[in-house]
This record gives C-alpha cells, structure tokens and sequence, in this order.
C-alpha cells in the first residue's frame, strides 16, 4: 500500500506538472524517470539501513550541539530575558541561526563549501543530465540558501534563457539553506529534516524537467567560474575578498538579519491568520478546516490516511499562504496525535520555502541583479510557485514508501 501511494502522489504531481508545461511535445521522460530511481534509493538507504540511520541520527545530533553551542552566547546577551522553564521562539529557535550563520561563513572562507559544492553539483550533472548550472545551483541553494546564492551567478543571470531562469528559480524555492535547519528541527524530526533537504534537490529537477523541458547546454557557464565566485562573494553582497575577523561579523549580522526577517513575517502572518480566524469563526465557520478540506484530497493521494487528511491538508495550506515556520509552528496543535506516516510525510511537505513570499523574494532578488530577467521571472511567477509546491509534494510522496 505504501508504494501505491508513493506512485499516486508522484503522477499526480507529474500530471500537473504536464498540464502546465511551457512544451509538452519536447519532455525528455528519461530525466524525470531517472531521478525519481534515485530518490527512491535515497529513501531506502537513509531510512531503512543501519548506515543511513546512523547518518541521520549524527546529523540530528550535530545539530542539536550547535543549537546547544549557541546558547551560551544568548544566555550571556539576553539573560534573565529569557521565560525561565518556557519557550521563547525567538531566542531558542531564531537567534541560533546567527552562530550556525558564522559556521557556514567560516566553511566557505577556508573553501570547504565550494569544494562540496563543486564535486556534488558535477555528481548530480552526471546522474541528471540537466546542465551544469542547473545542477550546480540545485546544490548550492541547499548550502547557502537565498538571495545570496543569486549572487554567485550574477554575472551569469543575465545571459539566462527564460528556460534556465525557470529551472534555477524553482530549485531555489525547494531547497532550504544549511543555517536553517537547525531551527526546523526543533519543531519537527531531525530525520525528515535531512531527508527532505536532499530529496527536494532532485524534486525540484524532476518537476523542472516536466514543466520547462529543453536541451542542456553548458556552454554558457563553467563550473570553476561558479566555485569560484562563492569564494568570493561574502553574505553582505560584496564581490571582493575579506578578512577573517571582517568575514565573522558580516555572517553574523547576515544571520541575525534572517532571524529578524523571519520574527517579522511571523508577526505579521500569525496575526494576520488569527484575525482571518476571528472573521470566519464569527459566522460559525472554522477558516483553517476549511482549507484543509481544500488540500485533503491532495494530501490522501500522497499517502495520508482519509482520517487524517483534512488535518494534514490545512498544514499544507498554511505553508503554502504564509510560510513553512507558520505551519511547523502548528504542526503539533494541527496534527495531535496522529500516525508516523502522516507525521513523516507532512513533515518532508514542510521543509522548503514554496510560499507566496518566497516568490516575491526571488523576483526581487533576480531583478536587482538585472531587470529585464527579473521580468522573466515574474511573468511565470505562479507556474513558479506551482513548480516547487508538486516538488514538496514528490518529496513527501517519496518518504511514505517507508512508513
């Protein structure tokens, strides 16, 4: 029963994806055929081997040391602050991205993460076949996350095919940036975090593929350029190099930055979603069970009991119209107690940025490298937004082939 699942919920995400297609007649099936072979070995081997549990329980655990790491400079800044024996989202979730945001800073100034970065994307070009950039960009988002990664390409944007500019946009929206893990998973399982981040690479390629198929060609980049620039280009935007000391405190202010950027859009939404609330329950209607009616049939397709998917439906919603912290933030209050297989795969369909606001960040992140490719971007803005949310829906698909 878990592999019907798994297959319903992939040709759904398919036959949108085909539905929508810029060029149906030209869609190499292969590639789409071939990654999702690989995903399914991921799967396998990071869920059901001794091997790939132990990977994902150490990752778990590391991060959690650097949650844990973090603290001592929180708990020296803030204080008494803190609700002693409580929960302060802000401080215990956001604030740790700035450590983890000198981390990856420091990672990529001895030049670890280029070099991870460049050996990966090749890896996943030769499996994909969807292009050098393509595939090293699917990679790079998940390490550095957005705007920044669109400047390691700044140069190569604007020579973009609406083609390409699709593909690396979609991948943008699906992957997740290293120094937000650590956040996610304290509100969900550290497994289906690190699961979800390296099956959303390849998601967001297959769904890619479908809607914007065309011929790769790799004349118009070359990896060492790529790589390069990531040495090159610090989280303050600045295409020059700096030193050491310089390097820590602009990542650090990068870091805080984010959690600030979040901590508003938090205020705004969940307030924002209450007062719909209030508006709704006022005429003897429940807003949130109402959009979980909406993404129900979705949601069982993928796997998820009937029983449960009105519930699991409303979490996808909320991602969807506010953000994925929104919803991780429900994800408790929302599911109760529920199975390990809704719990699994819902949690895999929350960890990617497939918003609305993440397409607005896109856009604008694009347009100010170069406006006439900005434009591009925003006139397949909901396609674009469409694209990443059947990646999330392959991804969570994937998982309950071992739940």
């Amino acid at each position: 029963m878990s592999i019907l699942f798994t297959i319903t919920g992939v040709l759904f995400a398919l036959l949108i994806a085909y539905l929508f297609s810029f060029d149906r007649k030209n869609i190499d099936f292969k590639k789409p055929a071939i990654m999702l072979g690989v995903q399914v070995l991921l799967v396998l081997f990071m869920m059901n081997t001794t091997i790939g549990l132990t990977i994902l329980t150490s990752l778990g655990s590391f991060f959690e040391g650097l949650i844990n790491v973090s603290k001592a400079g929180i708990n020296f800044v803030f204080g008494d602050i803190e609700n002693k024996g409580g929960f302060t989202f802000f401080l215990n979730v956001l604030l740790p991205l700035v450590f983890i945001s000198v981390l990856i800073g420091i990672f990529n100034y001895i030049k670890i993460l280029p070099f991870i970065i460049k050996y990966i994307g090749i890896a996943i070009n030769t499996v994909t076949r969807m292009g050098r950039l393509e595939s090293y960009f699917a990679i790079s988002t998940a390490m550095l996350g957005q705007p920044e990664v669109y400047l390691t390409v700044k140069d190569t944007i604007p020579k973009l095919s609406k083609a390409k500019l699709y593909t690396i946009a979609t991948s943008g929206m699906s992957a997740v940036s290293m120094a937000m893990l650590g956040s996610y998973m304290q509100m969900i399982e550290p497994k289906y975090v690190v699961t979800a981040v390296m099956l959303n690479i390849f998601s967001a390629l297959i769904v890619a593929s479908v809607i914007n198929p065309y011929k790769s060609d790799n004349s118009d980049v070359e990896i060492e350029n790529l790589t390069q620039s990531i040495e090159h280009v610090n989280q303050t935007g600045k295409n020059k190099k700096v030193s050491f000391f310089q390097m820590i405190g602009d990542s650090a202010m990068d870091g805080f930055k984010i959690a600030i950027i979040v901590a508003v859009m938090l205020l705004a939404f969940i307030s924002l979603m209450e007062a719909i609330n209030i508006v709704f329950s006022s005429v003897g209607l429940d807003f949130k069970q109402l959009i979980g009616y909406i993404f129900a049939p979705i949601a069982f397709i993928m796997g998820v009991p009937w029983g449960e998917a009105v519930s699991a439906g409303t979490l996808m919603a909320t991602k969807l119209i506010t953000n994925e912290f929104v919803a991780m933030l429900d994800f408790k209050n929302v599911l109760g107690d529920v199975s390990l297989r809704t719990q699994g795969i819902i949690s895999v369909y929350l960890v990617s940025f497939a918003n609305f606001g993440t397409v607005g960040i896109i856009v604008g992140s694009i347009k100010g490298i170069s406006d006439k490719q900005g434009e591009k971007v925003a006139s397949f803005a909901m396609r674009l937004l469409l694209g990443s949310t059947l990646a999330s829906i392959i991804s969570g698909s994937m998982i309950g082939l071992v739940l």
